[in-house]
């Protein structure tokens, strides 16, 4: 791996050592966060971590600039807040071995272990020698130590994928290590027996087997999983597989390691084996590495393509095999022509003659016991000796690195930004031709400018390498050449499934299609390799590659635009209506999955009923979407959504049967901005109390009624379960905003007793989370991890990975509270596992250090938490902007209230004054009640500051203030409310209890005010 900038093993750039301390920290601290960048204030903390200079940032300027004179002057550029390094990820080395750590394993899970070998001894490449160190002094030794998971990680990685790739000599003793370390890696010990087998002998092998076998039994009273148990078989029996040599590829062939191995290993067991697909996926070159990886002696292999009838086909075998005599008997000469002994013949481009090749091949295989065939086509043979191939697109990661050969193969020195790799792979469906004749314009084109062009892919994507087909000249004559093939019901079909953006079910294409039987056209389409099927949670479903779908819709006919959006309309305004209520079912989740599967679909038709004014089908839409993303708590999407619909339906004067449909759709939209802004008039709540009532037994009509009332509490008593439990729920949220905690405890627990008696999991889910999010905050994390971790293993299969991130993110929390701290750093890593790299992970992490002892590291690891809150936004929350403000004001805040703790305020000192500063803008302009908890923390902070900074008297009485707010208490130990009380009466006791009995007595109209003349006292 070529790097320019070199950190784990030394500290250079482009080969020039970089010897002072400082510098060598500068950069350390830069490449931590190589995306963002760093502040000028952090950086200045973290490099003179003891003693700041008299001028800091003047300091900060004169070693940036001197790295730029030595280094380069655009190495290090300059951003709103600070600095960062000019340098993309596979530029530097701590980011290149995460880059080549995720791309070994990605690579492995697809088979291709060649590539997983390539990049994990790539990224080893980048430690040279020198001894990860787990020593957390400056930013260097600490950026090398949070590498060391990633080195070990690579380390396993390089074993597993020798022993995959049958060099078992090398393999051995680097599993042996990495068994030692990790001696209940099954998938490592898999290996090893593997290639402990192929070098000591099965014995050797048996003998390890055994010995893990038998301490599994005793220490944890169970069995080795299944693999392992396999494997103990095959080495019983001397079962393994042999791998045969065969010659290289003329050309690296990208990212098909894995389909590869399925067709051969097809070859094996079937007698015709086709490779199916559609046009530009590289279904024959794939069929002629294969062929140079089966067993069988003698490989014949006949192109197709210019065959012109399916009566030709024989006579075009018998040609390129040199078979000669009657056409009478060319059958059986072509029989005799492959010789004796395991033979492959290879049929190449069958799919314009499909019938033909198909009765050629079933006598073949009748008249020759060990001959096998393969073919390739966009259609398969459909005879009972075929087995097919399915050839998948190429994966990102493949595409990128194929389009980047490509690239640099046509003009060398070609500017490969990644992102707009990246963008240019997406759009290309994973087509490999497409991706050549993309790459092709690379001599005239910048890379921007194809990605910019990509909207019209057909205009852009011609003039192919000279020696392709012509089919493959361009992307139109490859989608032509199987758009010919179909009859004109077929192509009308295409045309109006084209506009489902996201696929779709078998029902909707009923919907979409004006005549015909929707299984046999689905049948033709998807035989001719124009539609994927793809078996999901939710069903069947049928998918365009979107080079497919673009090409479908500029064939529709004049007219028919018009027509084919009607339906598509009318469609999502159907599957609405009858699916908005299908969370409430007792078994909910496979209808999660469909919904969740629809949701674009959904979303292109909201859009296209809000042009048509058709408030009945954005009823149907928002009641489906929004019951979906409530239970997902996706804040950000139902912001759009209800922007989106609300003005429509509120002046929607509806038909008696759709009077249901608008009221779901005002309910979803009434308890979002409950949820968000507390108890207001919206055009929502105004559309509940013009329409007819609905029956409180069902959510919409409970929602309508505790609308009308004055006093939700005395509607908690009502016989109808639903009426009574979102009455029980909405005034927990009400005495929690109004101080109340103890009694938005009791009536939660209320809450859960009233909804174990309503069908399905949904309801009773809701209370225990709503019960151990109340706990959370009550500082009572024993209880909130029982109820959390309840509502977790209710709502299952109906959470999105997101969703499984913040129900986990919630239980470190309370792991937190309890000490739990093995558990807690377990959660995290489970997150990790799950894709959950977020910032609040981060702060999770920064919270464990101090727990743990390690204040520089947990300290260091806040300031990160900080920079990256100020310029980027959580993707993994998603949530609506007004929570991302609590948000960004609660991690501030308790990253300030750590370093007051530890008596490292200076390395903090412009925070606490931009935090008073935002929080009197809020206060005076916009508090809303729900985000007392969060302005309550920021008080906590500015309290810890005073007490630290000689000022007890107003630290306690902001203590006092912060309690009444009711701070938020997610990150312990730091917010801990024990820790903030023993602080507040160690400071001034009597100060702290005058000012808990003053503002005990303040509601929440009452609060603000006091806020700002406490801030305006403390600024004062």
């Amino acid at each position: 791996m070529a790097v320019d900038l070199i950190l784990l093993s030394r500290v250079s750039y482009c080969g020039k050592e970089i010897t002072g301390p400082r510098m060598r920290n500068l950069f350390a601290a830069l490449a931590g966060d190589l995306r963002t960048g760093c502040s000028a204030a952090r950086l200045v903390n973290e490099l003179w971590p003891d003693q700041q200079p008299e001028k800091p940032a003047k300091a900060l300027q004169i070693l940036v600039s001197r790295a730029r004179s030595q280094l380069g002057s655009d190495l290090i550029v300059s951003t709103p807040t600070g600095y960062r390094l000019s340098l993309n990820e596979d530029q530097v080395d701590t980011s290149a071995v995460l880059l080549s750590a995720s791309a070994s394993a990605q690579c492995y899970r697809e088979g291709d272990h060649a590539a997983a070998l390539t990049h994990a001894e790539a990224g080893l490449a980048c430690w040279d020698g020198a001894e990860p160190s787990d020593d957390l002094v400056d930013p260097l030794s600490m950026l090398r130590a949070e590498r060391v998971s990633t080195y070990r990680s690579l380390v396993r990685m390089r074993a597993m994928a020798l022993s995959r790739l049958g060099r078992h000599a090398d393999a051995v003793e680097p599993l042996i290590e990495v068994f030692r370390e990790r001696p209940r890696d099954e998938e490592v010990l898999l290996e090893l027996l593997r290639s402990e087998s192929a070098t000591a002998g099965p014995s050797a092998a048996i003998t390890r087997y055994e010995s893990y076998r038998r301490s599994l039994r005793d220490e944890l009273g169970t069995d080795p999983g299944h693999g392992l148990q396999d494997m103990h078989q095959q080495l019983l029996h001397g079962s393994l597989p042999v791998r045969a040599t065969v010659p290289a590829d003329p050309n690296p062939m990208v990212g098909r390691d894995a389909d590869i191995a399925a067709v051969t290993s097809m070859i094996s067991s079937s007698r015709v084996t086709s490779i199916v697909g559609p046009g530009g996926l590289g279904k024959t070159r794939l069929a002629y590495a294969v062929s140079r990886q089966v067993t069988q002696q003698a490989v014949y292999l006949v192109a197709l393509a210019g065959v012109a009838a399916d009566e030709e086909v024989i006579g075009a075998v018998s040609s390129a095999l040199g078979v000669g005599g009657k056409a009478s008997e060319a059958v059986s000469g072509i029989a005799t022509a492959v010789g004796n002994g395991p033979t492959l013949l290879v049929l190449d481009n069958c799919e314009h003659v499909v019938h033909g090749v198909a009765e050629l091949v079933q006598a073949l295989v009748a008249m020759r016991a060990d001959l096998s065939v393969l073919t390739t086509s966009r259609a398969p043979l459909g005879i009972s000796s075929e087995s097919v191939y399915l050839l998948p697109e190429l994966s990102l990661r493949a595409s990128m690195e194929l389009f980047v050969n490509r690239a640099k193969a046509a003009r060398s020195t070609v500017d490969l930004n990644p992102a707009a790799v990246e963008d240019i792979c997406r759009k290309l469906d994973g087509l490999p031709l497409a991706l050549e004749l993309a790459a092709a314009r690379v001599p005239v084109m910048s890379i921007a400018d194809i990605a910019a062009r990509l909207a019209d892919r057909f205009a852009l994507l011609r003039s192919g390498a000279r020696d392709a087909p012509e089919r493959h000249r361009t992307l139109q004559a490859v989608i032509d050449w199987s758009w010919n093939l179909l009859d004109a019901g077929c192509q009308a079909a295409m045309r109006a499934l084209s506009i489902f953006p996201d696929g779709f079910t078998a029902d909707a294409a009923q919907h979409m299609l004006e005549a015909g039987d929707v299984l046999d056209v689905l049948t033709q389409l998807t035989q001719q390799s124009l539609l994927k099927v793809t078996d999901t949670p939710s069903g069947t479903r049928y998918r365009m590659l979107e080079t497919v779908r673009e090409f479908s819709t500029a064939r529709m006919e004049p007219g028919e635009v018009e027509k084919v959006t009607r339906r598509f309309v009318e469609w999502a305004r159907d599957f609405g209506i009858a699916h908005h209520e299908a969370l409430f079912e007792t078994h909910p989740a496979p209808l999660a999955n469909m919904l969740r599967a629809e949701q674009d679909n959904l979303q292109l038709a909201l859009r296209h009923a809000l042009d048509l004014h058709d408030s009945v089908t954005v009823a149907a839409t928002t009641s489906t979407l929004g019951m979906l993303w409530l239970v997902e708590s996706n804040f950000a999407r139902l912001a759009w959504l209800i922007t989106q619909s609300e003005w429509i339906l509120s002046h929607a004067r509806p038909q008696p049967a759709h009077v249901g449909i608008v009221r779901m759709a005002a309910a979803v939209s009434a308890l979002y901005a409950f949820i968000i802004s507390g108890p207001h008039a919206t055009r929502s709540t105004v559309t509940l109390r013009r329409l007819p009532s609905g029956s409180p037994r069902t959510f919409a009509g409970a929602i309508q009624e505790i609308v009308r009332t004055d006093d939700p509490s005395s509607l908690c008593d009502r016989d109808e379960p639903m009426l009574a439990v979102m009455a029980c729920l909405t005034v927990t949220f009400l005495r929690q905003v109004s101080g109340d905690m103890a009694g938005a405890l009791a009536m939660s627990e209320r809450t859960l007793t009233v909804a174990k008696a309503i069908p399905g999991p949904l309801m009773t889910a809701m209370a225990h989370s709503r019960v151990g999010e109340l706990y959370l905050k009550a500082d009572q994390g024993a209880r909130a991890q029982r109820h959390l971790a309840t509502a977790l293993s209710l709502l299952g299969d109906m959470m999105t990975t997101a969703g499984a991130i913040r129900g986990t993110w919630a239980l470190t929390m309370a792991s937190l509270q309890t000490g739990d701290l093995d558990t807690a750093e377990r959660l995290v890593e489970e997150v990790a596992l799950l894709g959950g790299h977020d910032v609040v992970g981060l702060a999770i992490r920064s919270e464990l250090m101090l727990a743990r002892g390690q204040i520089d590291a947990g300290l260091r690891s806040w300031r990160r938490v900080v920079d990256r809150m100020s310029t980027t936004d959580d993707l993994v929350l998603g949530i609506e902007r007004s929570i991302q403000e609590a948000w960004w004001l609660e991690t501030h805040a308790a990253s300030l209230t750590a370093h007051a703790q530890h008596g490292r305020l200076a390395v903090v000192q412009d925070t606490a004054q931009i935090l008073r500063e935002v929080l009197t803008d809020i206060l005076t302009n916009r508090p809303s009640p729900p985000n007392f908890p969060c302005y309550g923390t920021v008080l906590l902070a500015i309290a810890t500051v005073l007490i630290n900074s000689g000022r007890p008297r107003e630290g306690a009485r902001m203590t006092a203030l912060a309690e009444a707010f009711q701070f938020s208490h997610g990150f312990q130990p730091t917010l801990a409310p024990a820790r903030a009380r023993a602080a507040a009466e160690q400071a001034d006791q009597q100060a702290y209890a005058e000012a808990q009995a003053t503002y005990a007595k303040l509601d929440t109209h009452s609060l603000p005010a006091a806020a700002l003349a406490a801030i305006a006292q403390d600024r004062g």
